[in-house]
């Protein structure tokens, strides 16, 4: 019997298994599909943004490096930070297909930002992240099974059963991470809710006859909108069809011609399509991460349009969220409740997600209260505020957990503090366990912090960019779950490493 067996090793799938090997835990991970590589995961069908908050995740893993070197990414501020002062980003992206400019950003605004090895967002490709997983995932010991289908899920108090074929996996705990048609979520019987689409998208690597009647970048019409990117044949769509388009059948070349003659304006020609998919802006999340024994992430417990190109970063949020807190349930000393604030700290994340892109889908509508708004958005969004609020939303930095902590910094993701010989958070964090800081003259928490030595690193030592603060607490996950003023209390830090850490060691 595994630890924990994981359906699906797309990028969520593949995070969390190494989060669940690092902390040693027995990990199995079935995949449908027989291969890793596929066109639609390289270059440029699979390109994706990853945010500074998911580029910090595989930083405080030891995989940034290797994760720029796939991403073909050799150099830049997101790779070798000169200084602890933050710079504005070198990209926002869009909202509702209006482009920002990185410069308007007010860095001043941004809470607790520093600037540091992640402190920048990197375009890389579905390939490129589940490549460095799936060979660190080796490393640590997780087995992966590919061409494996899923047809039952089975559990009662002590352990789930997962059913593949003539094949029976048995596991303590089963998490399906199987994308937006999660067959672990139907086996388990997971509520599903939300909203219905509004339009159908396509994306398709198609030649051109006529190339020069579309417009480069995003572009937003009377009738819908259209992408051209710099990727040669790359285009992508959406049509405000109310998503009638049958998703069960691959569109034909007449069909996208169709599609795309309508929502540009033009008589463009597609000479052939190579290959082309479907999607909408339907939003639907699960009411609870969790059933008994079997715990849901990424697409499966949560599905929204591409708009702001935030799916691949939720996902890989839930999985360093539950991934410690997993670990710990399986080795026996999670605090009672620690498995269940994966829901109540992540669920929140995600339904506003499903409003951001809600909000963008009804902003791109083609009518002319739609287009009034966009009049206004344009206007807004061409403001330093403007544009800074859509980088707290897109870049993760606005992310809190309500931790019952006033304190500014608790529940947010822990800047990367550095200490005077130049050691920083990111690097302490590497083995898995939480990082206990203290920056104080006093050295009053270390003997408390020895109670929870194999489950927390305790540092310390003056720092380059305190922010003021005395001591810091940072869960596993790089959020920070206390944080204590320049005489920092000894007892409230006990309180919150029993609080997520368990009862200390004898």
């Amino acid at each position: 019997m595994h630890d924990v067996v994981i359906v699906g090793a797309g990028p969520v799938g593949l995070f969390l298994a190494c989060e669940l090997g690092l902390a040693g835990c027995s990990v199995l991970v079935l995949e449908r599909a027989p291969e890793l590589r596929s066109p639609w995961k390289a270059d440029p069908l699979g390109m994706r943004g990853l945010s500074a908050a998911s580029v910090e995740a595989f930083y405080r893993r030891e995989m940034l490096h290797p994760l720029l070197r796939a991403s073909g990414v050799h150099d830049g501020p997101a790779a070798n930070p000169d200084t602890d002062e933050p710079s504005p980003p070198r990209g926002v992206g869009h909202f509702a297909g209006m482009m920002l400019d990185p410069a308007q950003v007010d860095v001043t605004a941004l809470p607790f930002r520093l600037a540091g090895p992640a402190s920048e967002g990197v375009m890389t490709s579905l390939e490129a992240v589940e490549t460095v997983l799936s060979e660190r995932a080796s490393k640590l010991g997780v087995e992966v099974r590919r061409g494996v289908t899923v047809s039952a899920v089975a559990q009662d108090g002590e352990s789930v059963v997962v059913q593949a074929g003539w094949h029976e996996y048995a596991a303590r705990w089963v998490v399906g991470c199987d994308g937006g048609r999660s067959t672990v979520r139907g086996l388990a019987g997971f509520e599903f809710v939300g909203t219905e689409p509004q339009f159908t998208g396509y994306v398709l690597l198609a030649p051109i006859a006529d190339p020069e009647k579309l417009h480069p970048g995003f572009n937003l019409t009377p009738t819908g909108m259209y992408l051209r990117t710099p990727a040669e044949e790359y285009i992508g769509m959406l049509e405000f069809d109310g998503g009638a388009f049958d998703r069960s059948q691959r569109p034909t070349r007449e069909h996208l011609q169709a599609v795309l003659r309508r929502v540009s304006g033009t008589d463009v020609t597609l000479t052939d399509v190579h290959l082309a998919s479907s999607f909408t802006d339907r939003a639907m999340q699960t009411t609870t991460y969790r059933q008994g024994r079997v715990l849901l992430a990424g697409d499966s417990a949560h599905i929204h349009s591409p708009l702001g190109a935030q799916g691949l970063n939720l996902g890989l949020g839930d999985a360093m969220n539950l991934g410690w807190k997993l670990a710990a349930t399986v080795h026996g000393h999670a605090p009672d409740g620690l498995l269940d604030t994966y829901t109540r700290e992540r669920h929140p994340i995600g339904a506003g997600v499903l409003d951001w892109t809600r909000a963008q889908a009804a902003a791109m509508k083609p009518d002319p209260h739609a287009q009034a708004v966009q009049g206004v958005l344009r206007d807004l969004l061409g403001t330093r505020d403007g544009t800074t609020y859509v980088f707290k939303k897109t870049s993760g930095s606005s992310n809190r957990y309500d931790l019952g902590s006033e304190h500014p910094l608790v529940g947010r993701n822990a800047p990367d503090l550095r200490l005077e010989d130049g050691t920083r958070l990111g690097d302490l964090m590497q083995d898995g366990r939480g990082v206990a800081l203290n920056f104080s003259i006093a050295r009053s928490l270390h003997g408390s912090a020895m109670g929870w030595e194999s489950r927390i690193r305790y540092v310390a030592g003056p720092a380059r960019n305190d922010l003021g603060l005395g001591a810091v607490l940072v869960r596993p996950d790089g959020t920070v779950a206390w944080a204590g003023d320049r005489d920092p209390d000894r007892e409230a830090f006990e309180q919150a490493a029993g609080h997520w850490f368990g009862a200390p060691q004898v």
